[in-house]
Parts: C-alpha cells; sequence; structure tokens
C-alpha cells in the first residue's frame, strides 16, 4: 500500500512544529542578553593595582623553535628543557591560548580565577609565566605579536573576583 503525497507532507508539517515547539520550550527559541566585555558583572572584586604586560603564541613571546629536519615542528629554543617537543598555543593549564586568556603567578591567583582589565574586557588565568612572579604581575594574550606589542607594559586597577 503506497502512501500520497498530502499524507507525507501533512506528517512532514508535524514533525516540524513539534521540533519547534521543543526548542522554544528548551530556552533555545529567545534570545539570552550577554554581558559586555567592557564592565565586569556584578559580584565580589577586589580591586588591586597591577603591571599587565602581553604575551602572543609567536616563536619569540613564547620561546619555541621549527626544527631542522621537520621544519613543521616546534621545539623549545633554551633552558631546561632545550630541544624538546614544543606544542605551540598549549597553556599550562591545558587549555588553548585564546583571547581572554591570562598567565599570573598560580600561587597567588589559581587557575579559574576570572578578571576584569581595563582596555582588555574580562580574562580567566589559565596560563603561567616565566617573568610572571608575585601578585601585582599579569601576562594578557593576544593573536598577534603586533597586537601585544601595541598593548605594551601598563600599570592599571584591575578587578579580580574572589
Amino acid at each position: 500500500m503506497t502512501q500520497t503525497y498530502p499524507s507525507i507532507l501533512r506528517l512532514q508539517v508535524i514533525v516540524l512544529v513539534s521540533l519547534l515547539a521543543l526548542a522554544v520550550l528548551s530556552g533555545c527559541g529567545g534570545r539570552k542578553q550577554r554581558a559586555t566585555n567592557d564592565q565586569p558583572r556584578k559580584g565580589k572584586y577586589e580591586t588591586i593595582t597591577m603591571e599587565v604586560t602581553a604575551y602572543s603564541s609567536d616563536q619569540e613571546s613564547t620561546n619555541w623553535r621549527r626544527g631542522r629536519i621537520f621544519f613543521w615542528r616546534a621545539y623549545v629554543a633554551s633552558g631546561p628543557n632545550k630541544g624538546k617537543r614544543k606544542i605551540v598555543g598549549l597553556t599550562s593549564s591545558g587549555k588553548w591560548a585564546r583571547y581572554g586568556t591570562i598567565a599570573a603567578d598560580t600561587r597567588h591567583y589559581p587557575y579559574g580565577t576570572v578578571m576584569f582589565i581595563p582596555g582588555y574586557g574580562k580574562g580567566v588565568v589559565e596560563d603561567i609565566g616565566g617573568a610572571i612572579k608575585g601578585p601585582r604581575r599579569l601576562d594578557v594574550y593576544f593573536k598577534t605579536r603586533r597586537r601585544a606589542l601595541k598593548w605594551g607594559r601598563q600599570t592599571l586597577q584591575v578587578r579580580v573576583r574572589r
């Protein structure tokens, strides 16, 4: 027995309406209002004066070089791990570096600490840096070296969520 064209069309309409109703009821049909990166969300913030510098995933900032034989591989350029393989862009917390990644001294600010930096926006501590020592130093991540150099070294009132 074959079904006629109108009955198949009716079935498709019923399925489509059911899926739309399910999407609206589950909350993905409406727009949620997001907080802008210009102002921190409400909560307990502590304001601390910090020296904020910038870094990127380039060779000079993160101490790596290309291999001689396998030119596509990255190796540590100097220091105690010289010559070992390096995964460029991977932070010490195991996450990939992106805009909003902050390098801090994890003895003072553990991984996951949320900070608001004027002129940069909201960031999360996900990395450590070789020269980042103490509670008053931060490194913020930029995608390119040019943007990191443009940021430079600034002394700012950073808000830290406690």
